[in-house]
């Protein structure tokens, strides 16, 4: 019998339910008004304004991995900050912010030259001060996450990004091309900082004395070396099949990949987006620690691993009748990304773990390990075609994260069949899910339209599975609908 955990586990519980429910509504509320807004200005541009951006994009988005420093989780990891050493973080992530500013107007001719487009330095020099207004960012949405003030995060969130919307149709509208992207953004980035400073305001300071926050700089240096390795293995696939394959394999495998790991990423990252304020406020007490970590693993997995495998049975019927016969060969990519995906999904919080118990340093050699083994394993892969490259992630990655998973189990002082009866449940009930679709897949007459097949296919999952979860695991399914109805709102 466990001790009971220290910390307020019913209120810890209403923020964690509240927040991914705030969060989540957002999310899908601002993205049905993006893709909008998205079809509407795709309308008015054209596929050489979205190019230039994409160009831009490339450098952006990798400096964009090193500009927040990791301050976030070092300001949640450490929670015993004083007001004054909080003050010079923030003074930290603004300089941080300025020098990565000045780099970008430096850089960007360079990068223009590269690509032969001159604009793309205008739009690097300009989208530079979003490096500006995300480091002002910083400290108030670290103090909002640390206050596990998620309505006020998810608020900021939307208004941020209708914000952005707005004013990218009205420059697409206005005739000002692919700017009306760079200012779409921009302005977005400038709403998003006003709002976080008006929301949770606290002064500056220039860090003077690194000695008094070096605790806190180490953790953001572990966090974005972290990133950094974590970004070099997680896109060294797309250049191997790239570089070895061509394009039209690229083209199949990245269309794969996006089906594949959008519907369990979004469920995923909306979770792990809400947990660090958690794990932070219960980082010394071990017992609700455990508790939390094995909750949302858990209901990741009663969501995630159903749908991940289920998608993979499917492909065969959903690529020809969603995608079309031209993107065939993107069915072997598909189904193997998939059931990578199930394993991906329960796997974004454990790292977590290890950065809000002290362990930052370890988890970011890990990530500094894979980013050594998984692209070498691509490049092997390649004699098997985009297939070869999927399986690396199947059989591979598992290993490569192995020796985390035995440290985070570790530092939460529980035995690995603890982690993986809590996954039973989810594993079990999608098993006997499988059998099913499978088990129809080998009986449906050929001569069935594709359409009906996919339909009945999808049908006979959902119903296998829900029914299992019923039969089988109802006491459990019972708990979380209780403590969503009790705390969501």
């Amino acid at each position: 019998m466990l001790p009971p955990p220290q910390t307020d586990s019913l209120s810890l519980d209403k923020s964690l339910v509240s927040g991914i429910a705030w969060t989540g509504g957002t999310k899908w509320a601002t993205q049905l008004l993006s893709w909008a807004a998205t079809l509407v200005v795709a309308r008015i541009l054209s596929p050489s304004d979205y190019g230039l951006m994409g160009m831009a994009a490339v450098y952006l988005g990798l400096v964009t991995l090193v500009n927040e420093f990791g301050l976030t989780a070092a300001i949640l990891r450490h929670r015993e900050l004083t007001e004054e050493q909080i003050a010079r973080v923030g003074g930290f992530s603004v300089a941080v912010g300025l020098v990565i500013a000045g780099i970008s107007v430096v850089v960007s001719p360079i990068i223009a030259r590269f690509y032969g487009e001159p604009a793309v330095a205008t739009i690097i020099t300009v989208l530079s001060l979003n490096f500006v207004f995300g480091s002002l960012g910083v400290l108030p949405r670290s103090l909002l996450a640390r206050d596990l003030a998620y309505p006020r995060l998810a608020m900021i969130d939307g208004l941020t990004n209708l914000a952005q919307m707005i004013t990218m149709l009205a420059f697409a509208i206005g005739g000002f091309r692919y700017m009306a992207l760079v200012y779409g953004s921009l302005v977005g980035s400038a709403c998003g900082a006003l709002l976080a400073l008006r929301f949770r305001p606290h002064k500056l300071a220039w860090p003077s004395s690194f000695d008094t926050i070096g605790g806190a700089l180490h953790v953001g240096w572990h966090i974005v070396v972290g990133r950094l390795a974590w970004y070099t293995y997680n896109t060294a696939d797309f250049a191997v099949v790239g570089r070895v394959l061509g394009k039209q394999s690229l083209g199949a495998y990245t269309l794969g990949w996006e089906i594949a790991t959008m519907p369990v990423e979004r469920i995923s990252s909306l979770v792990s987006s809400v947990t660090p304020g958690i794990f932070s406020a219960v980082q010394h007490d071990i017992v609700a620690l455990r508790r939390y970590f094995l909750g949302v693993v858990e209901g990741l997995a009663f969501i995630t691993l159903p749908a991940a495998a289920g998608l993979a049975l499917i492909a065969g019927e959903f690529v020809p009748v969603v995608l079309g016969p031209q993107w065939l060969g993107a069915i072997v990519p598909l189904r193997l990304l998939a059931l990578y995906g199930g394993v991906r999904s329960i796997d974004t919080v454990t790292p977590q773990v290890l950065i809000y118990t002290g362990n930052s340093r370890q988890s970011m050699w890990y990530s500094v390990i894979a980013a050594c083994v998984m692209p070498v394993l691509f490049v092997v892969g390649t004699q098997w075609g985009v297939g070869g490259v999927a399986t690396v992630w199947i059989v591979a990655y598992p290993i490569v994260v192995a020796p985390q998973y035995r440290l985070a189990f570790r530092v939460l002082e529980m035995p690995a069949v603890t982690y993986f009866k809590t996954l039973w449940p989810a594993v079990s009930s999608t098993a006997i899910m499988s059998l099913a679709v499978g088990a129809l897949l080998v009986t449906l007459p050929h001569t069935l339209s594709p359409v009906i097949r996919l339909a009945l296919e999808v049908f006979v999952g959902i119903t296998v599975y829900a029914g299992m979860i019923a039969w089988r695991h109802r006491a459990r399914a019972l708990a979380f609908v209780s403590i969503v109805r009790e705390h969501a709102l």
